[in-house]
């Protein structure tokens, strides 16, 4: 049996494969192949562009694939074919975190909201879901598609564009304004029907996403060990965020125990000694490829 997956090819490519290396799937995608190899002998990997992961899904071209809501929205808007969502992923090229399509104008534009945009021409990518968002609103505007450099279009080429960004640098680099989201975006692990209605299939898909969500978690987390004598065990305590509660385990010797816990990577340089002057001894602070909710 195997499981032919569609990874992204572009801008989630690098970091899609990172995250897969975290789950524990080392993937190699050679400089002029299409087709990835990837250790697990029951997966057959496929770079497809996001744009058009959700087709090739919903004709079962391949079984299963990784793509952004948007292009999941996008492509159901123009063909009514329906994929099965197996997992929600909240990652991006840049960060884990969503990214947003924004409704953005120059800066010295008279465009303050989605309204003023009667009967101007928006550039956009996301042609459909941007018609949508005008009509949704009864705002009559001409909305094209952009083949690349969007942001570039303003304001001689389009009055507007709508455009995904993380953290809007782009958009102010070519004196753009935000003035609206239309919708925000992360990727979906998602399925064909035939696929998702395989017993095979779907085990093995949801097993993917277990893992995947797993090493979502895992970002940006660090476990911390340390030994402590129990008469200083409950300042220790007050001194540790957690996942959940911190594990506490008795030692051999009855005066000590073992604490264990998952903490923000960003807090331990802070923390660790402040740990120390309360009477932490041993402590050790060890990276988490996989946190299993």
């Amino acid at each position: 049996m195997k499981l032919r997956l569609g990874l992204p090819k572009g801008s989630l490519q690098d970091s899609t494969v990172q995250l897969f290396a975290r789950a524990g799937f080392n993937i190699y995608v050679g400089p002029r192949s299409y087709f990835p190899t990837i250790d697990d002998p029951e997966i057959e990997c496929t770079l497809i562009r996001a744009q058009e992961m959700a087709r090739y899904v919903a004709v079962d071209a391949v079984d299963a694939g990784l793509t952004g809501q948007d292009w999941i929205a996008e492509h159901q808007a123009a063909t009514g074919d329906r994929v099965v969502t197996i997992a929600d992923l909240i990652y991006s090229k840049q960060s884990f975190r969503k990214v947003r399509w924004v409704l953005a104008v120059p800066e010295e534009s008279r465009f303050r909201t989605p309204e003023d945009l009667q009967g101007a021409t928006i550039a956009t990518e996301l042609v459909r879901a941007t018609e949508s968002y005008f009509a949704a609103r009864n705002v009559k505007a001409n909305v094209e598609f952009s083949w690349g450099a969007t942001e570039v279009k303003p304001p001689d080429l389009a009055d507007a564009i709508v455009e995904a960004t993380e953290t809007g640098s782009t958009l102010r680099a070519n004196h753009l304004r935000i003035i609206d989201t239309v919708l925000e975006s992360n990727p979906q692990l998602i399925a064909s029907e035939a696929a998702a209605a395989d017993q095979w299939k779907r085990e093995k898909l949801d097993n993917i996403a277990l893992l995947l969500r797993a090493g979502i978690e895992a970002q940006d987390r660090v476990g911390l060990m340390l030994n402590v004598q129990r008469g200083d065990l409950s300042r220790i305590l007050t001194l540790l965020p957690a996942l959940q509660r911190p594990t506490v385990a008795p030692l051999s010797d009855d005066e000590w125990v073992s604490i264990n816990t998952v903490l923000d990577e960003r807090t331990v340089r802070e923390l660790i000694p402040k740990l120390k002057a309360a009477g932490g001894h041993g402590i050790v602070e060890y990276p988490l490829n996989k946190i299993v909710l």
